[in-house]
């Protein structure tokens, strides 16, 4: 995740939660999202 660009990262959240992906890999890319102080970005689902 961390090759991925702050921008394709925020895409990624998205498109994740469109699909429904499983809760573990919408919570790493929420994670990585935190990490890199994006968080503002998005609306993290608690």
């Amino acid at each position: 995740m961390r090759k991925l660009s702050d921008e394709l990262l925020i895409e990624s959240y998205y498109k994740a939660r469109e699909l429904k992906l499983s809760k573990e890999f919408i919570l790493l890319i929420e994670t990585e999202i935190k990490r890199r102080s994006l968080a503002h970005k998005i609306r993290v689902s608690s």
